[in-house]
């Protein structure tokens, strides 16, 4: 290839933007930022970042940036950095605003689509460090199928108190020892100081490293690259990588459907099983798969789940962060063992150019001697996946349960009905939960809440209380990452289009059985129907604005909650 063909070629997409007479003006306002006239053959890559001091997820993401901006001068691109957002949920949790969190997912997809399609981008590289960043960045990206690459902005290290490690669910889970007088005033305020430590996402085995982790084993991120932390030079250093390996995947026209394909999500799915992921995975990893054109259902989960033990002992059941796991390997390891045992695909392609097993060459295929953050294969902490998809009566469309770190996966008692989080939170906090009670908490579902909240208050308060083991809830809301115990979110189709868990009574029992997958109302189907019939749907809680949008929009969550 000549070198004037191959400049043709990696400006790709921009020349339409920035050669020829016509042109002129385009280059003008080019030339007003930088460019010079050996500038407009050369490829223009989108640098998106969600830099913001809202939260430590993303504090520090602006700085990636600058390191991707470099790196990309010095391998012949032209970068053009813009911004998106971020919804924090660990402080919106609880609260109205959680609403926003999931819609933010959106937002952030929108957003990378717009500028990048708008600017004629030839590549784009992305990077995000709370939740809704990584699935948000990774639908705009498949969108967009043009040259591309994540960059996860690092997770948070540990906190430190009286010997142990904290992370931000140590807090939420004060709250409710505290209100039970387990803890002293003086630990109660020493756990809120020290949790946090630093920039970075949260700590444990939560959504934002679910998903990091997901993407490294999908191949759109390097290798080893989803559990550094956010504050060590290796970040920078890894950033710089990605952004020479973004050149080369526009050079050799590998696009992100190349990598996304259906085995690529099945990696996704067994890496998370193996670490004892979030359940937000389900939801996020199907709307990704929406926007592949990619047939990616529950089912897949439920067969996957079947077939893959967790052997990693990470919070928010476990003992560890995600720092520790990289200490000890990190995903690799982990990728490497499961590849021994055929339960990965090495054969996809990833964004190094390489395959899954190229990239793992050289990896030891079991765990270090003397650190039990990775177990042996086999022995693990499960010996299957710990998201489980619960049918029945009471969610046809499915559910998703976390049954890691439980002594029992099932529950039969009486139901508590609560309409909204903050109605049941109430109800903990003064104690009027019993041992063997089911909490249902409702109209808190994509289109009902609007948003979907996530639980993490109400549920870390359960397990603050001592109910970890002895109280079921669920909703058609959803969980954070940081939730464990008897809990089943997702529940479809949700109340507020008149789904099963709409019509439950206060003291109906509800059997909760994730050993046979079964979530089951005890009412008999003439009095469900009979409940149907006079079940009227309430008025939307938002007639204006962004959530307004999205409640029409947004589809089951049993599908991804996806608006397109």
């Amino acid at each position: 290839m000549t070198d004037t063909a191959k400049k043709r070629r990696l400006n790709w997409n921009s020349h339409h933007v920035t050669q020829g007479d016509e042109r002129a003006p385009n280059r003008a306002m080019l030339r007003a930022v930088g460019f010079t006239d050996g500038d407009f053959e050369k490829p223009i890559i989108g640098v998106a970042h969600a830099q913001s001091n809202i939260t430590p997820c993303n504090n520090g993401l602006g700085e990636l940036a600058g390191h991707i901006t470099d790196a990309i001068y010095e391998g012949g691109g032209m970068p053009q950095v813009y911004g998106t957002i971020t919804v924090s949920d660990g402080i919106s949790m609880g609260t109205e605003g959680m609403k926003c969190s999931l819609v933010s997912r959106e937002v952030i997809a929108d957003s990378i689509e717009t500028v990048s399609r708008g600017q004629s981008h030839d590549g784009v590289i992305v990077v995000g460090g709370c939740d809704k960043n990584m699935p948000g960045a990774m639908i705009g990206i498949a969108r967009l199928n043009i040259p591309a690459i994540f960059v996860y902005g690092g997770t948070i290290k540990p906190g430190h108190y009286n010997g142990q490690d904290l992370t931000i669910v140590s807090v939420f889970e004060a709250v409710g020892a505290f209100g039970a007088g387990k803890i002293s005033r003086e630990d109660f305020t020493q756990i809120e100081k020290k949790a946090c430590p630093g920039n970075g996402s949260c700590g444990g085995m939560y959504t934002a490293n679910t998903m990091s982790s997901a993407f490294e084993a999908m191949g759109m991120s390097l290798p080893f690259s989803s559990t550094m932390s956010a504050v060590d030079a290796e970040k920078a250093t890894s950033s710089a990588d990605s952004a020479r390996a973004l050149l080369k995947l526009i050079e050799n026209d590998i696009r992100p459907l190349d990598i996304l394909t259906k085995k690529a999500f099945e990696n996704a799915i067994t890496v998370i099983m193996a670490v004892g992921g979030s359940t937000n995975a389900v939801l996020h990893l199907m709307a990704i798969a929406h926007a592949c054109d990619i047939d990616l259902t529950l089912a897949d989960f439920e067969r996957i789940r079947e077939a893959t033990p967790v052997f990693c002992d990470l919070k928010p059941s476990g003992k560890y962060v995600a720092t520790d796991l990289h200490e000890v390997g990190g995903i690799p390891r982990v990728m490497k063992m499961l590849l021994k045992e055929g339960l990965l695909h090495g054969d996809c392609l990833t964004v190094t150019g390489k395959t899954i097993a190229e990239n793992l060459e050289g990896e030891k295929d079991t765990p270090d001697a003397g650190q039990d953050v990775i177990r042996p294969y086999a022995e693990p902490l499960y010996t299957q996946g710990h998201l489980a998809i619960l049918r029945g009566n009471l969610a046809p469309e499915g559910s998703v349960a976390k049954i890691s770190g439980l002594k029992s996966i099932k529950i039969t008692g009486p139901a508590r009905v609560f309409e909204s989080e903050e109605a049941s939170m109430h109800a903990i906090m003064a104690d009027q939960i019993n041992p063997g009670d089911v909490l249902v908490i409702r109209y808190e579902g994509p289109k009902g809440g609007p948003g979907m909240r996530e639980m993490l208050s109400p549920t870390s308060a359960i397990i603050g209380k001592g109910l970890g083991d002895s109280v079921g809830l669920i909703t058609d809301g959803r969980f954070s990452g940081g939730t464990f115990g008897l809990v089943v979110g997702h529940v479809a189709p949700e109340a507020y289009v008149g789904g099963p868990i709409a019509l439950i009574h206060e003291g109906d029992t509800i059997e909760l059985n994730a050993e046979t997958c079964e979530l089951t109302l005890h009412v008999d189907d003439a009095e469900i129907e009979r409940r149907r019939a006079e079940w009227v749907q309430p008025e939307p809680r938002y007639k204006r604005g962004v959530l307004a949008k999205y409640a029409k929009l947004v589809s089951s969550a049993a599908v991804g909650a996806y608006t397109d």
